[in-house]
């Protein structure tokens, strides 16, 4: 049975939405600056269609976001998902502030991709479940591209880890970078509370599977597992970002600016 919410929690569905929705399109923009410069072929390949899941799935949620939106009677007009992607300012955007990190080198990138769809993987398989069909319907197909993209990264790390000595130093240093940014998923903010509670969203469970796998991929590479008591960055939900998430919207956001009403 779909649980519908009601107008007081209506703004905290969409909000959700879109930190789903703005995480998986900046991971995707991200990515797709590897395109043409990955280091063979297959790999570019690869790590191409991975960004193009990641703006599937965030054209899915920001579709649902529009509609919830659009249902607020104090709108003069219909929200599009070109206008929650290309029109909103960076404090307005909710992604996780490990997805709008430089992509660095191959070994950062891979770990980024790891880190952050083990966290999509086992949240997803929740979200299937959910008490709202709309987002059960977007987790389940959006699951079966984030097992690939589990799969395939942790491959990489293992690959570089019990790889050479070079590989080993650059992974390792890949995975001290990015590991202050890991805990900002398993911490809900004001709007997250409730629809973790409507959804049935059980985040210490997320965190627990997540941390096991992520043990189980080091300890193949041979790579020590950071402290979990570290100083975590937190504030993407809410809209206090990085440097770096600006001038992905500058370049993004570039052509919708210019020529407003732009359409594909």
């Amino acid at each position: 049975m779909d649980s519908k919410p009601t107008n007081n929690t209506k703004t905290d569905l969409a909000d959700y939405t879109l930190f789903l929705a703005d995480s998986s399109l900046i991971m995707g923009h991200r990515l797709s600056e590897w395109t043409g410069h990955g280091p063979m072929l297959e790999q570019d390949i690869a790590i191409s269609n991975i960004a193009l899941d990641h703006i599937g799935q965030a054209r899915n949620f920001y579709q649902y976001a529009a509609k919830i939106k659009s249902e607020n009677p104090d709108k003069e007009k219909n929200i599009t998902e070109d206008d929650l992607a290309y029109l909103r300012d960076a404090k307005e955007f909710k992604n996780l502030l490990i997805n709008e990190l430089p992509n660095g080198d191959w070994a950062k990138t891979v770990g980024k991709i790891f880190l952050f769809s083990t966290w999509q993987f086992y949240f997803y398989q929740q979200l299937i479940h959910a008490t709202d069909n709309q987002l059960s319907a977007i987790a389940e197909k959006s699951l079966k591209e984030v097992t690939y993209h589990v799969k395939w990264s942790s491959e990489w790390i293992i690959r570089l880890g019990d790889g050479t000595d070079e590989s080993k130093r650059r992974m390792e240093n890949a995975i001290e970078d990015l590991w202050p940014y890991t805990g900002e998923m398993f911490m809900p903010v004001d709007f997250e509370v409730n629809e973790i509670k409507r959804l049935t969203i059980d985040v210490n469970s997320i965190r627990e599977d997540w941390m096991n796998k992520i043990k189980k991929v080091f300890n193949e590479a041979m790579i020590a597992i950071p402290p979990e008591k570290v100083w975590m960055q937190t504030g993407g939900k809410l809209g206090i970002h990085t440097e770096h998430l600006g001038y992905i919207l500058a370049e993004m956001q570039f052509l919708q600016r210019a020529y407003p009403g732009l359409e594909w």
